[in-house]
């Protein structure tokens, strides 16, 4: 039940980020936003390593580094899909890819599911793919170049997460702050090589810093969670952060639910429950 909260608070609080960082997004180019996000990420993790101890041992290095290439090919691999578009078929690939493969890790690692789990983790998928769609997923098809960029993303964000479980569990902070060291560094280098395209806009400082802290508190709550319970179950809870996303884009920005998407969140919080029973 504990790792099951952990990850509900995670996937919140991507979400939160995730609406964050692309309101910072429409203000500057993204790589702007993210050079202001990812040190305000870092910072917050440097600030939890004097509370929750940090061991930095070849575990922790060698997966927290892992981590950190694959969320930074996932933050590239994301952007590109999403500039191909269409974003409303694109998007529920990712959301579907980045939530199935920590289940197949975890399944295959020997981890074993009771019968409401086993109902729960389908429907929580399919749930992911509802919340992510938005109006009219169906208009139109993607290219196969779209198609798999957008596999690689998630892919690549799954990588991410099942890099940061196998970290040694009490390793404490240590993963996370070599994976958000190893990604600024990463991105540091794309904005120095696209250093023209990147325009003159000023981005929005506030913004993209409390997207980057929020980023730091999902990853934390993840990494608790995935220590404490099976990651089949905390990776599919925590994938299922674009209703956080929905939600606010709602209450802040007026922007419409679909039905679909109303389905999709009727179906997160019986799949919750269901895992919760588990």
């Amino acid at each position: 039940m504990i790792a099951l909260l952990l990850a509900l608070g995670s996937s919140l609080a991507y979400g939160c980020a995730d609406f964050l960082g692309g309101l910072g997004a429409r203000k500057a180019h993204v790589l702007r936003t993210v050079l202001i996000a990812a040190p305000a990420s870092l910072a917050v993790e440097l600030m939890l390593w004097p509370l929750l101890g940090a061991s930095f041992g070849a575990g922790a290095l060698g997966w927290g580094a892992a981590s950190g290439v694959a969320s930074a090919a996932a933050f590239a691999l994301l952007y590109r899909t999403l500039a191909i578009g269409p974003m409303n078929v694109l998007s529920p690939v990712t959301a579907l890819v980045s939530a199935a493969l920590p289940v197949g890790a975890g399944l295959l690692r020997g981890e074993h599911l009771t019968g409401t789990a086993l109902i729960g983790l389908p429907l929580a998928l399919a749930a992911v793919v509802l919340v992510s769609a938005g109006h009219g997923a169906g208009a139109a098809r993607p290219s196969r170049t779209a198609l798999l960029l957008a596999l690689g993303a998630g892919a690549a964000i799954a990588l991410q997460l099942v890099f940061l479980h196998r970290a040694p569990s009490d390793s404490g902070v240590a993963p996370l702050i070599v994976g958000r060291t190893v990604s600024s560094a990463v991105t540091l280098a794309a904005a120095g090589l696209m250093r023209r395209r990147l325009g003159a806009e000023r981005p929005a400082y506030a913004t993209s810093a409390a997207a980057g802290a929020l980023d730091s508190v999902a990853n934390l709550l993840f990494l608790l969670a995935a220590r404490t319970g099976d990651l089949a179950v905390v990776a599919v809870v925590t994938a299922l952060y674009p209703a956080g996303t929905v939600l606010l884009a709602r209450g802040v920005l007026a922007e419409r639910i679909h039905r679909g998407q109303l389905v999709g969140l009727g179906a997160a919080a019986v799949a919750v429950s269901l895992l919760a029973l588990a």
